[in-house]
């Protein structure tokens, strides 16, 4: 595997958290912009800086920075300067309301929102507050009915689809597949119980009872001995890579690495899952919904690096930071329109909603086109799926389109 920090040193999670750390004193509770602060815009990031989520946050908070630092220079909006607040909710709703609530006072006129449990909560207080959110890990509950919240690609449940029928193009044995689930338990962990399962049901697949452990487990033997007796051919991680690891180091100890294959949830398929297993992984499968951190032929991967060396003097990678980069530049081309249609002066979130609708196969940067109406808010409904091969994650399928699986009732 090859050296994933060769192109500058690493700015590693350690270092962000101390500057987190000494920052948070001002999350959320800094006041609002002076009278001397004259023209500035500000939107904001609410997400679990601090806690057991706190990695995914935090390098998530990074990218936005760094975009929103670069529009302000490169690009602009004339004598308008955008700026990004963010509040850590620790990974616990009470405080993700509270912090939204001061963030509404300070007069924000959009939203990022990392973890989707949290954005569940605050789906209604958008919509009655009129502040539209792009959210980084959506349910399908997120999507239907279209709100005052927005994504950059299709449900879980969708992504889930065209992954199941890739193994049934290019399963070769006689009997059906054998795939289980297996996540946290929680809305994002358990999404694909219900429509996912009866999808795979439904073209042939056979599906497993799912199996729940804790966002950070420490021993999954249990579960991985009941995936074995049950005879899974496939794993399928449904939570981020911080629990995908766990789970495939146990299923390695157990001596079930080449027995089953591994899959997930797009952000279980990250650096960190090839540093720390290695040939472990090899084969493990992901539908992703933007390219690979290291495919530099990408405008907007290659800008990514390149503002994280520029800012930060080295790389922090982990796989997923398209999404982050993709709502960054979403959100500013949105106040950028509002204030064209409104002026600043009467800038808010109603016009930075009005703004997002008109934006039709919006894509500067290559990663993936972005169209929002008033009856779709995913963004966008591409999946590609990408697999781990000699320790590097690549495509093995072309951008394919996922259908628009609606939550049923």
């Amino acid at each position: 595997m090859k050296n994933r920090t060769s192109n500058g040193k690493r700015f590693g999670i350690a270092s962000l958290t101390a500057v987190l750390a000494a920052l948070l004193l001002f999350t959320a509770c800094t006041p609002a912009p002076t009278a001397e602060e004259e023209n500035v815009v500000e939107i904001a990031m609410i997400g679990a800086f601090t806690g057991a989520a706190a990695s995914a946050s935090q390098y998530a908070l990074t990218n936005m920075s760094n975009y929103i630092r670069y529009f302000n220079d490169e690009i602009g909006i004339p004598q308008v300067t955008i700026k990004l607040a963010w509040a850590d909710s620790a990974f616990e709703v009470p405080r993700a309301i509270s912090v939204y609530n001061r963030l509404v006072e300070r007069g924000i006129v959009g939203l990022c929102i990392v973890n989707p449990t949290e954005a569940a909560a605050l789906k209604p207080k958008c919509e009655g507050d009129e502040v539209p959110a792009i959210v980084l890990g959506i349910t399908a509950s997120l999507m239907y009915p279209p709100g005052w919240i927005y994504a950059i690609y299709p449900t879980e449940v969708e992504r889930f689809s065209v992954w199941c029928n890739w193994v049934m193009e290019n399963w070769q044995e006689e009997r059906p597949p054998r795939v289980a689930l297996i996540g946290t338990d929680t809305e994002w962990g358990r999404q694909l119980e219900g429509q996912g399962i009866r999808y795979a049901e439904s073209i042939g697949i056979v599906m497993l009872p799912t199996e729940v452990v804790a966002y950070l487990p420490l021993d999954v033997t249990t579960q991985m001995l009941r995936l074995r007796e049950g005879g899974a051919d496939f794993a399928y991680v449904t939570s981020t890579w911080t629990t995908a690891v766990p789970i495939v180091k146990d299923a390695q100890r157990l001596g079930l690495i080449g027995k089953m294959r591994f899959a997930g949830y797009e952000n279980s398929q990250s650096i960190s899952l090839l540093q720390v297993l290695g040939d472990d992984v090899e084969g493990y499968s992901s539908p992703r919904v933007a390219p690979w951190i290291e495919e530099v032929e990408v405008p907007g991967i290659k800008l990514l690096r390149d503002l994280q060396m520029e800012y930060q003097g080295g790389l922090d990678i982990q796989g997923d930071e398209a999404h982050q980069l993709r709502a960054a530049y979403i959100l500013c081309e949105a106040v950028k329109r509002a204030i064209e249609e409104v002026g600043y002066e009467n800038i808010n979130g109603s016009a930075v909603n009005r703004a997002l609708l008109t934006m039709k196969d919006f894509d500067p940067y290559g990663i993936g086109p972005v169209t929002y109406t008033p009856e779709d808010h995913r963004g966008s409904n591409l999946v590609r799926i990408y697999r781990v091969k000699s320790g590097e994650v690549v495509p093995i399928t072309d951008w394919r389109e996922a259908p628009m699986i609606v939550p049923e009732g």
